[in-house]
């Protein structure tokens, strides 16, 4: 298992397990969050070990980036690595906002809502329709010369417009949706992503928490953009991923996570986490050691 990562062309390293924040000071995303359960899931991350902390803008328009400039206060920044995203333009309804100056205007106001001098990763969260992808990027090269940012991301990007934001070879990272059961990053993307040294990171890795082994055939209405059959089979491949896990003394979830900590396409698997229990189960992940059979059955479950 891998344990560093080196995030694209940067020099920005990390632990392959990170901490998804969108529960972290995410109330227009999710409802019931408190932000005390918030800081304490960040610490659980640090105190755990996990080093890098994924947010964005949209995450409580600004919230989750809050909690988390308060709670590294008490920790060594040098260890901490801080990834955040901008596009929502909240002078305009939220609609995605490539636009140079409004990159680098976001950038300074997460600067200070993270009360740090520096983002060690700075993503464009979503692409607008109207700004050259190139151009969008250029902005961040400036702010990564200024020491603003270190290492500079695009998300939810198309295969297209991942190649136009990469034309100058500027792009260290992409984020993008991914999980065991919606693959289609590994035709359409890591390919060039290799090609071009970019790291990926996968967004709802747990397949908004169908991947947790939680749920059964009834529950198939609760994930609609499966056929029934489909669905069947999700369930029973996670039964036998139970199986696998068992032989570890770990849960499904943990063992998922070994399998994305252990595939070479991943840079960095970042769960969500709405408690500290999560996190330090989540945590366990790290202990779980794949064989390839093992690695390899669970590719081909799915």
């Amino acid at each position: 298992m891998k344990n560093s990562v080196t995030i694209g062309k940067s020099d920005v390293t990390t632990g392959p397990l990170g901490l998804g924040t969108n529960k972290v000071g995410g109330h227009n995303l999710f409802d019931g969050l408190k932000d005390e359960n918030g800081a304490a899931v960040v610490k659980a991350a640090l105190n755990n070990g996990i080093s890098l902390l994924d947010t964005a803008f949209m995450y409580g328009l600004g919230k989750s980036e809050e909690i988390i400039g308060d709670v590294i206060q008490d920790y060594d920044r040098s260890k901490i690595v801080i990834a955040s995203k901008a596009a929502q333009d909240p002078n305009n309804e939220l609609k995605p906002n490539n636009d140079p100056k409004f990159l680098k205007n976001s950038v300074d106001k997460a600067l200070e809502r993270l009360n740090t001098d520096y983002i060690d990763i700075f993503y464009i969260h979503f692409p607008d329709d109207h700004t050259p992808k190139a151009e969008a990027v250029n902005a961040l090269v400036e702010e990564k010369k200024a020491g603003k940012i270190r290492a500079i991301g695009v998300s939810n990007f198309s295969p297209d417009q991942i190649k136009e934001a990469n034309a100058d070879g500027q792009v260290d990272i992409v984020e993008d949706n991914y999980s065991l059961v919606h693959r289609d990053a590994e035709e359409k993307v890591f390919a060039y992503l290799k090609e071009n040294n970019i790291s990926f990171v996968p967004y709802f890795p747990l397949a908004s928490g169908l991947l947790t082994g939680k749920y059964k055939s009834a529950d198939a209405k609760k994930f609609s953009q499966f056929s029934s059959d489909t669905f069947d089979k999700i369930i029973d491949s996670l039964a036998k991923v139970k199986a696998i896990a068992d032989k570890h003394d770990a849960t499904v979830v943990q063992t998922i996570l070994a399998w994305y900590i252990a595939n070479p396409n991943i840079s960095v698997v970042i769960p969500g986490a709405r408690v500290p229990e999560q996190v330090d189960s989540n945590a366990k992940a790290l202990d779980v050691q794949l064989p390839s059979a093992e690695f390899d059955e669970i590719n081909k479950l799915f």
